[in-house]
């Protein structure tokens, strides 16, 4: 039965936070991580009513301040363990890495996530079965869907990344407005190597808007028409998080804007949170005069 007096949310973000190890350029950084943590900060900064619903381990649960600082509410789950990744990059656009699973929290159930009123459900995952894909279809019947891809494909053999396509794509895209990929990634799903005709084939499989990213911009399809957007960091010392920090923002600005404006804000906050690590923390106004410049 429907709340009558719940509260309004335009983003509900559910998903892992994980305790991230970057080696990068022979230095090593512990820092809070995941996608619902770079998402859903470019997203409250972006002006939407965020909710983010996760779950770790219960003497881990001091990590999720860095919501509360930013006038973030969340859901806390406990969970035996929290999700931890080590990332090693190994070029200097930051674009090959090395990706291993050091631990994972539990997988969310249906039950989980509360029915409130909310434009988009944005599926944020880090690895398959962190976010069954048996929860798209209920979902979508709810609001908006928008899923991360990697969530889908990425997964851990013995802790080491192994990617594997969507098996149940046909059946499924249907239920997605919004599905965000890489290049890497695309191919993954498609068995293409050209991104316009990747986001063609998704576009075919059923989801509304397709967003694929790559080290140079960011591709937007909607059936009718291609848009792109350059990312235009003057360094990349904050690449991680950019897929999560550019569709967050992305979704963010299009509760209320178009395609295109939404495409060019996106790309813009994205290149000034590769900038500087760890999550977004600035303005609209610098993402405008970013844009302007």
């Amino acid at each position: 039965m429907k709340n009558n007096n719940k509260k309004e949310y335009g983003i509900i973000l559910i998903g892992h936070v994980s305790k991230d190890i970057i080696i990068a350029g022979g230095r090593t950084t512990k820092t809070l991580g995941g996608a619902v943590y770079y998402s859903s900060i470019a997203a409250r900064r972006s002006g939407a009513e965020v909710l983010v619903i996760t779950k770790l381990a219960e003497n881990d649960m001091n990590l999720l301040e860095a919501f509360t600082k930013e006038n973030i509410k969340f859901v806390p789950l406990t969970s035996p363990e929290t999700t931890s990744i080590e990332n090693i990059y190994y070029t200097k656009d930051m674009d090959r890495r090395k990706v291993t699973l050091l631990s994972q929290a539990e997988p969310f159930a249906l039950k989980d996530i509360p029915d409130y009123d909310t434009g988009v459900y944005h599926l944020a995952g880090l690895f398959r079965g962190e976010i069954p894909e048996t929860l798209i279809e209920p979902l979508s019947r709810r609001a908006k869907v928008a899923l991360d891809i990697q969530g889908i494909l990425r997964g851990s053999e013995n802790g080491k990344l192994l990617f594997k396509d969507w098996e149940n794509k046909q059946d499924l895209l249907p239920f997605i407005t919004y599905l965000k990929t890489d290049t890497a990634e695309a191919e993954i799903v498609t068995g293409l190597t050209d991104r316009t005709k990747a986001a063609e084939y998704l576009y075919s499989m059923g989801a509304k808007e397709i967003m694929i990213t790559h080290s140079s911009g960011v591709l937007l399809y909607n059936g009718t028409k291609f848009y792109h957007a350059p990312f235009t960091p003057s360094n990349l010392s904050g690449r991680t998080g950019r897929g999560d920090t550019c569709f967050a923002s992305y979704l963010a600005y299009r509760l209320n804007h178009g395609i295109e404006e939404s495409l060019n804000y996106a790309a813009a906050l994205t290149s000034i949170k590769m900038e500087k690590p760890g999550a977004f923390h600035g303005t609209i106004i610098d993402v405008l005069a970013r844009i302007n410049s």
